[in-house]
């Protein structure tokens, strides 16, 4: 560091954190996404509403949304990523060895995993919990009466472990039938080979729509587990850890700010609110402290859109996957959706 750098740190401690606020240092991923051009983000190879590819090929889903948004404040835009599809057992190695910049890939958030694998976890996106699908010709309408059941489950995830506690748990027997892909899986329990198919409860859903006839298979009342998802980085790059973080945290904002794609533009040049001006760019300058230009959030809004607008075009009621808000509302709104204020 620098003489006069040093210095100016020295001060900023001995008058208070929030005398001076510094501006950030450009931190190594950052560094490799500028020259390359491009966010490179580790997505699922098929997750309805997640991470899955459109007619044209075009990824679409929340974690998509994520890496976008990320993509937009740093590289002033959003198209600007390359998506590299992921099986459960690969993501962690791709992250860790710098294959990808970002994982997006609805994956768990635990204490091992944070602790443990060289990664950390910048936020949460979606609220989860696991399940059970099953077909509803075999008139199950519990967990609790799958004895002796062969269900379907995905190696090197959360779910293996829960399914096999919770059963354990019930004095329940029960046959594992593990599978290394989501597809695998899929092809697998709608062929019959298991009875029921367990994974998070959003993964249950956007699989459904992958059957013939969706209708002929019924999701059960019963959440084992705690499934808090959200993006993970590198550990040791605090610079690129807090971009990715409040990337996700300027789409919760912008939705409990009421600003859209649509009305952004408008906004902009209307609103006197300074915590509207400072996510559209025109206020306060948060980007210096992310090593970002103003307008970081602004782009966000405008070229990705707010967290429920994402929400409702990849997994909301109106989409293939139809699921409601849930405990994915805003806190204002009955929810547990919550963001610290990008000031």
């Amino acid at each position: 560091m620098e003489l006069s750098r040093k210095k100016a740190v020295l001060l900023a401690l001995s008058l208070g954190a929030s005398a001076v606020p510094a501006t950030a240092l450009a931190g190594k991923t950052l560094d490799g996404v500028r020259q390359r051009g491009e966010v490179v983000c580790g997505v699922n190879t098929s997750a309805p509403g997640f991470s899955a590819t459109d007619s044209q090929g075009r990824w679409r889903g929340l974690d998509v949304d994520v890496c976008r948004a990320v993509a937009a404040a740093v590289l002033r835009d959003a198209s600007k990523v390359r998506f590299v599809p992921l099986n459960s057992q690969q993501r962690f190695a791709a992250l860790q060895s710098g294959e990808i910049d970002i994982l997006s890939r609805n994956t768990t958030w635990t204490l091992t995993r944070d602790a443990s694998l060289g990664i950390v976890f910048t936020g949460i996106s979606y609220f989860d919990g696991q399940g059970f699908m099953v077909p509803k010709k075999l008139k199950v309408d519990s967990a609790l009466k799958l004895g002796g059941a062969q269900i379907c489950v995905q190696a090197g995830t959360t779910s293996e472990k829960n399914v096999a506690g919770y059963f354990a748990a019930h004095n329940i027997k029960y046959r594992s039938v593990v599978f290394d892909t989501a597809e695998a899986i899929q092809s697998a329990f709608f062929a019959g080979r298991c009875q029921a198919y367990t994974t998070d409860m959003s993964d249950l859903a956007g699989a459904r729509t992958h059957a013939s006839n969706p209708g002929d298979f019924v999701v059960l009342p019963e959440v084992i587990s705690k499934e808090p998802l959200g993006p993970a980085v590198r550990r040791g790059d605090d610079e690129w850890f807090q971009i990715v973080r409040w990337a996700l945290y300027a789409m919760i904002e912008a939705e409990e700010d009421g600003l859209t794609q649509a009305n952004a533009d408008k906004s902009r040049t209307e609103s006197k609110d300074p915590a509207l001006q400072r996510m559209l760019g025109v206020g306060e300058d948060t980007g210096k402290l992310l090593g970002l230009d103003k307008e970081w959030s602004y782009r966000i809004v405008k070229q990705v859109g707010n967290y429920g607008e994402s929400f409702d075009r990849n997994l909301g009621p109106s989409t293939p996957v139809g699921l409601p808000r849930g405990v994915n509302k805003l806190w204002t709104q009955g929810g547990i959706m919550y963001a610290p204020p990008v000031q």
